[in-house]
């Protein structure tokens, strides 16, 4: 590990519980910095109403007035999320009416970047729809450092993340990052970004930044974006600038084998476009299911679709402006 990392992880990796509530509404009071926390949702009905509930209890009420906004982005669900997150006091938004002129594209990236557009925090914090078990600490201890320290601009929360009864466990530790931070991204950012090396979740999809670097960023649309946004507020602001907050523990869904393929390759492509910008042929990831004659191959195309920063878009510059 470069000394330089080795710094930054005594600097720059806290604990939620460095700072409390009470130091942080009063940063909060004293530059009056927004918060705006976002949840990108798809079918996601039995926990996003939890997720919404807690926030909202612990963290936007008038003696913890920590959250100003809430908005669940909904990108297509099939099932009852924006209901339940409605219900459970979320100003639910469909990805496709926001920036209509602008066909939306599938992955969870394109809502992110969307969600720019539909709020108006200082700060802003994404939290995955699919935590079991969630708690605040998720939101207040990655917000924290943004609040109390002007020199930060990115923070990535770090847990542990156990795998589900059933799962295969053989060698794994409770604090592993997941299969395919395990497996693609943490070799790819230490022989690639080694100064990247301290991040203990890099794939993690609880984070927060300020809004005067997210409108900066290009966001991969798809499975890549937590990777493509670490990777270019590393060149945008330096390694100083990026922090990680010990939130405790993650529990969520657990996707199936194949799906971790296919996020893994869009995760690489995502290195491999930073690696060598310039004309790259649309990759494809060809897959395997048994059917009644063997073996049948599936092939789908990789996510590489990007979305341009968001402080070029002239819907984004208008509304700020006004």
């Amino acid at each position: 590990m470069l000394e330089e990392v080795e710094r930054w992880l005594t600097s720059r990796s806290w604990s939620a519980a460095d700072r409390p509530l009470g130091q942080l509404l009063e940063a909060k009071r004293q530059t009056g910095r927004t918060v705006s926390v976002v949840l990108p949702a798809l079918d996601e009905e039995a926990t996003v109403g939890a997720i919404v509930t807690t926030i909202r209890a612990e963290l936007m009420t008038g003696t913890v007035p920590l959250v100003d906004e809430l908005v669940v982005l909904d990108s297509g669900s099939t099932d009852r999320t924006a209901e339940v997150a409605a219900a459970a006091g979320a100003r639910v938004v469909h990805r496709d009416t926001v920036l209509p002129r602008l066909p939306a594209l599938p992955g969870k990236g394109e809502v992110l970047w969307r969600s720019l557009l539909v709020t108006s925090g200082d700060i802003v914090c994404f939290i995955d729809a699919d935590l079991r078990e969630f708690s605040a600490t998720f939101v207040s201890g990655i917000i924290g450092p943004l609040l109390t320290d002007p020199d930060i601009q990115f923070v990535k929360a770090m847990y542990d993340r156990p795998l589900e009864a059933g799962a295969h466990t053989t060698g794994a530790g409770a604090g592993q990052g997941g299969r395919v931070t395990e497996l693609v991204a943490r070799p790819v950012l230490n022989l690639h970004w080694p100064q990247l090396a301290g991040f203990v979740q890099p794939l993690g999809g609880e984070y927060a930044a300020r809004r005067s670097l997210l409108e900066r960023l290009p966001f991969p649309v798809g499975y890549g974006v937590e990777l493509g946004l670490l990777v270019d507020a590393l060149h945008t602001v330096g390694l100083d600038a990026l922090a990680q907050v010990d939130v405790g523990v993650r529990k969520h869904r657990h996707q199936d084998g194949q799906a971790l393929g296919r996020m893994a390759a869009a995760i690489y492509r995502t290195a491999q476009l930073r690696l060598a910008r310039g004309h790259l042929v649309r990759p494809r990831l060809t897959q395997f299911d048994r059917g009644e004659q063997g073996f049948v191959p599936r092939t789908t195309d990789v996510d590489t679709e990007e979305r341009p920063p968001m402080a070029e878009i002239p819907e984004y510059a208008a509304r700020r402006a006004a």
